[in-house]
């Protein structure tokens, strides 16, 4: 009676409990690979069996290393400290929860793990069930002197192992999933083990710790680790809730070495090391990776050639401006209109045009012989992806971008997609966007790809949720809330971004440099 009302004693019982589960989650992995010896329809009754012997068995150790403890004559004495029976074992029991738990720690932490070798055989029932007996007494000693250091009443100790051991054939392969996908409880109640290693030892030489000392660090620490798994469960839940393209895109770029958002950025010398120590997976090959990964969730806006920078044939210009302009332009291709962008008659490729100019003296848009295309239109809303299957169609012909009033808004070809997974390819007309001018300096022109520049960069955060903005030029635009000044500065993510030339209308173009590791953000 005195027992059931005193709290302590229910507090022990509760935590030994959960120390014997776990300390014989062991016991459970090797007896199935004994078990797994045995015929299918054997291997439940010899885990019974052999756990229920292995009951008995323990129960037994426990009383005699509980009465070897109450040994309390000096058998002899040390540096004017006398030893006892009690002591001896306390001492022994200590060091070898110890060693236990430092060599299962170390274990863990070095990835050490448990498997059974070699082709699996039947054997016999009687040996097998024999085998679980024998190898749970071994491993019975950390969970009895375990008893022994935590509780100092004995019908405690063995309501403890009677529970522990009726859950664990109750539920011992629940158990071992729970513990194999919770390895930071297994480490918990190791670590559980070298404080109460460390209390025996001292008891041992004569220095008392009182349990409640024990129960208070110990209940600290389960509480503690609750709120962890509580944590990572919430966490699990919230990567739910992302797409699981995202995740799956996420997971590809983390395993090719990239830094996934969300984590901070090195600094420029721990970059430089990181990407040459990865002989693997170039930088220029991640970036590829995304951006074909990429590909589902971007528009054609993030991909196209703005209306500013279209080159178009006028059919009011002068026949020889014309030529000129088809002979000194290096695209292809052209949007042919008549007076705007607005007012297009079809799509030509330049030596068609040209030949019809040497033919007719000029380019008649109702003559068939004048190469002209009808203009394929897409929405600028449309994926990439459902662009791919539009220009696939195309042959070679590029798209005209308009948005949701009608409006030509740029121009779109198989040569952007290619530059949305592979980088930048400039015609000789045109420079890099995004150059970079010292290993930690980049001159960025204001309509750069943000994907892009995100990979060059190797950061995150600088494309648009909502896409509202596709370029540098909107990024600045976004955070700054209006056309800033020339040599206004914007840091984000360990880089600062300087406005270097701007007009009326636009930012031109950017430098960035990449901050030490110790700047403020602002």
């Amino acid at each position: 009676m005195e027992l059931l009302t005193d709290p302590a004693a229910w507090v022990g019982l509760l935590t030994l409990v959960v120390l014997e589960i776990v300390l014989g989650i062991d016991n459970l992995i090797f007896i199935a690979i004994l078990a797994e010896k045995l015929p299918p329809h054997q291997r439940d009754r010899a885990r019974v069996i052999g756990l229920s012997l292995a009951l008995f068995m323990r129960l037994a150790l426990l009383s005699i290393v509980s009465w070897l403890v109450t040994l309390t004559t000096p058998l002899f004495s040390l540096f004017g400290q006398g030893f006892s029976g009690r002591d001896l074992i306390l001492l022994l029991g200590g060091f070898f929860l110890l060693f236990k738990a430092t060599s299962e720690l170390h274990e863990r932490l070095e990835g050490v793990t448990h498997t059974a070798t070699g082709s699996v055989a039947y054997a016999s029932f009687g040996l097998v069930v024999t085998q679980i007996v024998v190898l749970d007494a071994v491993f019975s000693l950390d969970a009895v002197i375990t008893a022994v250091g935590m509780v100092d009443h004995l019908p405690v100790m063995m309501a403890a192992v009677v529970i522990s051991i009726g859950i664990m054939l109750w539920a011992s392969k629940p158990l071992t999933r729970f513990v194999s996908a919770h390895p930071t409880v297994v480490v918990l109640c190791l670590s559980f083990l070298l404080m109460i290693g460390l209390s025996l030892v001292a008891e041992g030489l004569g220095f008392h710790i009182p349990k409640g000392y024990l129960y208070g660090a110990i209940g600290f620490s389960v509480m503690i680790e609750t709120l962890n798994q509580w944590a990572k469960r919430n966490a699990l839940k919230h990567e739910a809730r992302r797409p699981l393209r995202d995740r799956t895109a996420a997971s590809i770029i983390r395993l090719l070495g990239g830094r996934a958002p969300g984590e901070p950025a090195p600094d420029g010398a721990a970059t430089d090391a990181a990407l040459a120590a990865q002989p693997a997976f170039a930088v220029a090959e991640r970036n590829m990776v995304s951006g074909v990964l990429s590909l589902a969730e971007r528009t054609v806006r993030s991909v196209m050639t703005p209306r500013a920078d279209i080159s178009w044939v006028d059919l009011n210009d002068d026949p020889e401006a014309v030529r000129e302009q088809l002979l000194d332009t290096p695209h292809g291709i052209f949007p042919v209109c008549r007076g705007s962008l607005d007012e297009v008659v079809g799509v030509g490729r330049a030596k068609d045009l040209l030949g019809h100019l040497l033919r007719h003296g000029k380019i008649d848009e109702m003559n068939e012989s004048s190469g002209l295309r009808a203009p394929i239109y897409v929405p600028e809303s449309t994926t990439v992806i459902r662009l791919i299957d539009t220009l696939r169609g195309a042959r070679g012909q590029l798209a005209l971008v308009s948005d949701e009033h009608g409006t030509l808004t740029g121009v779109v070809t198989p040569i952007d997609v290619l530059e949305a997974i592979a980088g930048e390819f400039p015609d000789e007309d045109e420079t890099l966007e995004i150059l970079q001018t010292a290993p930690d300096a980049w001159t960025v022109s204001g309509s750069a790809d943000l994907h892009l520049l995100e990979q060059a960069l190797q950061t995150h955060g600088l494309v648009s949720d909502d896409d509202s903005y596709t370029s540098v030029a909107g990024f600045l635009l976004a955070r700054f809330g209006g056309l800033p000044q020339r040599d206004a500065h914007w840091v984000h993510d360990g880089y600062d971004f300087v406005v270097t030339e701007v007009d009326a209308l636009r930012i031109r173009t950017v430098a960035v440099r990449r901050l030490p590791a110790d700047a403020p953000e602002t």
